[in-house]
């Protein structure tokens, strides 16, 4: 609430009043600046210009008889009144779109889906919600002339019209819903969204996009194009267009802005219709090296030594969404040579390798990890990646891999990388086993970096500083020396929000890596006492970080902020 604490610190409110005004906005779900101006604590044109101070947007101010109709009518009178813009001039090639709450994502959002779909460049500017309100009366006005002209003509309502025109092209044209699915597509990538969920509720289509690991509004559309979209998806897919009982999967492929995207898509039967969750699995993203996924020093190290043996297993744990395939993938872009004889059997094969061979299991035809990796061993393999290790089967087939001479990636459920030695144990592996083929663990999680062009560097409250200090005394010497201004002296970074990323803060994401290294001390002690507490005191003391120690060094460096550090984290 950074309209409120502003008008405190400049004297319009006491502590109390704004502690009054604060709860009234989360009571009543209002945005501060109705609450504000309900009050009349300052006019709209001091806010809004403060507004544009604290958001770094131009306010502009509008004459209405100076806007054309052809450029008010450019942005649908439903998005107007619903997202609180407005299109207002034209100028250079782009049109100026006045925004009351710019800094609204699902406002961002349906504004990048609209110029996508009329195919026009824009720039956005601030305007006050009088200058929005004169804005749609004039539009009203042009709209009840546009009517009479009709009645004079001997037309009916121009809405009725309207609305005729837009269900017949619905329900009977293929054009308009391919351009729409490809414009949600198109608007998903732009965005740098990893899914897009299409949901049908009791009286609209809702679009989500899931941007840097969290899910947020993108779009709303009317429900009587629910069954057209739903159905083009599933041509695209390959899927069954009549089948909406049982959940189907399926992926295609398409060209947008000249790359090729792949969309693997996945439908579930609901209360309102199918619901589609397609992942955007776009190459240029998804295929990273280890710099780019943020694993750095000590832990860089350990991996790529363990690549370069000519055996042995290396496991990957972390929960669902933390980048484990990323990781492997990275692997084996590495790995991948023409002397190389590289197979995989996946659930589900998330990106194309050129040069390795990939292949996706189905359990409903009996095709399991299992099974899949029977295969792999008769066909002359140099490298293995099984997508999960599930069951004793699979877990002593990719054991005895490593055993005879091949490099085996896969993936454990475990919380750490410790707790990998007492899982391999659960599922029948014997100790002895485990020193001799287990190379490398490594456990991840995701954070959010904070974008580059707005991020602040603040002093940390005495809490945040307390709780940095006391997991600095732990950390390895090698990795105090990386600190920035030392470990007594530390600042830190804050999101702020900017047009660059959405006013988001945040732009992309980077991993927190837990890498434990197979060593003669830990050997010795899988086979004498393998309790996880020991073990992990062990890899300490070899100069193991944990996810939690490397999310600090990602805070003192500016990467990421402590709230997501302690978010990741604690999932385990």
């Amino acid at each position: 609430m950074k309209l409120l604490q502003e008008l405190f610190a400049q004297g319009f409110l006491s502590e109390q009043a704004l502690d009054n005004l604060k709860e009234q906005v989360v009571k009543t779900g209002k945005k501060e600046e109705e609450v504000i101006l309900s009050q009349n604590i300052v006019s709209e044109s001091f806010l809004f210009n403060l507004k544009s101070k604290i958001l770094v947007i131009p306010l502009r101010k509008v004459d209405v008889d100076q806007v054309p109709p052809e450029v008010l009518e450019l942005i649908p009178e439903e998005a107007s009144v619903n997202y609180k813009m407005a299109s207002i001039a034209k100028e250079s090639g782009f049109v100026q779109i006045g925004m009351v709450y710019p800094e609204d994502i699902e406002a961002q959002n349906a504004l990048r889906f609209l110029a996508n779909q009329e195919s026009f460049s824009y720039k956005t500017c601030l305007i006050t919600p009088g200058d929005l309100a004169n804005l749609l009366k004039q539009r009203k006005n042009i709209l009840a002339e546009t009517e009479k002209a009709l009645e004079e003509l001997g037309g009916g309502k121009v809405t009725d019209v309207l609305e005729k025109k837009s269900l017949i092209q619905t329900l009977t044209e293929e054009a308009p819903i391919i351009k729409m699915v490809l414009v949600v597509l198109r608007h998903a990538l732009e965005a740098h969204a990893s899914d897009i969920h299409i949901e049908p509720t009791r009286d609209k289509l809702n679009i989500r996009f899931r941007m840097n690991g969290l899910l947020y509004p993108s779009l709303s559309l009317p429900l009587r194009v629910h069954l057209a979209i739903i159905a083009r998806i599933k041509i695209l897919s390959g899927l069954k267009i009549d089948e909406n009982r049982v959940p189907q999967d399926g992926r295609f492929s398409q060209k947008i802005d000249g790359k090729d995207i792949d969309f693997r898509v996945s439908t579930f039967p609901t209360l309102y219709g199918e619901k589609i969750e397609l992942r955007v699995l776009d190459p240029s993203t998804g295929l990273r090296s280890f710099e780019e996924l943020g694993m750095k020093g000590r832990s860089l190290d350990v991996v790529k030594a363990a690549i370069k043996k000519p055996f042995g297993m290396i496991l990957f744990t972390g929960p669902t969404g933390s980048g484990k395939t990323t990781t492997q993938y990275a692997i084996l872009r590495i790995l991948n040579q023409d002397s190389v004889n590289i197979v995989t059997v996946e659930d589900p094969i998330e990106y194309s390798i050129a040069g390795v061979n990939q292949s996706q299991v189905k359990p409903e035809i009996g095709y399991t990890f299992a099974r899949g990796l029977r295969q792999i061993l008769r066909q002359d393999p140099n490298v293995i990646m099984v997508g999960e290790i599930r069951d004793e089967e699979t877990a002593s087939l990719a054991v005895n891999a490593a055993l005879t001479g091949h490099i085996v990636l896969s993936t454990l459920h475990t919380n750490s990388s410790v707790g990998v030695v007492p899982r391999l144990m659960d599922m029948g592996v014997r100790p002895f086993l485990i020193p001799s083929t287990l190379k490398v663990v490594i456990s991840q999680r995701l954070v959010r970096v904070l974008c580059s062009k707005c991020k602040v560097k603040i002093k940390p409250s005495e809490k945040i500083h307390s709780y940095i200090s006391e997991r600095i005394k732990s950390l390895p010497s090698f990795a105090k020396e990386e600190i920035e201004g030392g470990v007594n002296s530390f600042s830190i970074y804050a999101a702020k929000g900017c047009e660059a990323c959405g006013f988001l803060g945040y732009s992309g994401r980077v991993g927190l890596f837990e890498v434990l290294s197979m060593s003669s001390e830990l050997a010795e002690l899988i086979q004498k006492n393998p309790l996880e507490s020991l073990i992990f005191k062990a890899a300490q003391k070899q100069g193991m970080l944990t996810m939690e120690q490397e999310g600090i060094l990602k805070v003192l460096n500016g990467q990421t902020t402590i709230e997501e550090v302690i978010r990741a984290t604690e999932e385990k």
